[in-house]
């Protein structure tokens, strides 16, 4: 599967339209410590660990990363 860039927006329309979705935090340790903000129930990842992090990644449904 491709993946493709989907903008916040899109993913609140998609939200409000009951579709359920896997975020995956892949920010670097030291942005994620510092972020003040972090999404419930995120499965974090760093991004350079993805391949080693597969398996709590849920494969029934979309699942979106982000960084900063």
């Amino acid at each position: 599967m491709e993946a493709t860039r989907i903008m916040v927006d899109e993913v609140k329309e998609r939200m409000d339209r009951g579709e359920q979705f896997a975020f995956v935090d892949t920010r670097n340790p030291k942005a994620w410590g510092e972020a003040e903000t972090k999404l419930p129930g995120a499965i974090r990842v760093p991004a350079d660990e993805v391949e080693q992090h597969l398996t709590p990644i849920p494969r029934d449904r979309t699942a979106i990363t982000y960084c900063t």
